[in-house]
């Protein structure tokens, strides 16, 4: 399976992703996530919809691509 990003670039581990949207982190106490935040060294999950990373505010997270843009 492919993974792409919003705008339908090829994603792989260890790219950089940046947000393109505000994003409400569940279970964090609050943790907001600012568009335009780089998040670094993304892993892929067995899901084309979805990838792991990690941020400084929160460890593990899964984003949907349909948030994010290849850095």
């Amino acid at each position: 399976m492919e993974t792409r990003d919003s705008n339908g670039a090829l994603l792989a581990d260890g790219d950089s992703v940046t947000l393109i949207k505000d994003l409400k982190v569940k279970g964090s106490g609050g943790v907001t996530l600012k568009r335009g935040t780089l998040v670094k060294k993304i892993r892929l999950t067995g899901d084309p919809n979805e990838i792991e990373a990690n941020v400084d505010k929160v460890r593990g997270l899964v984003l949907r691509t349909e948030f994010v843009k290849k850095a």
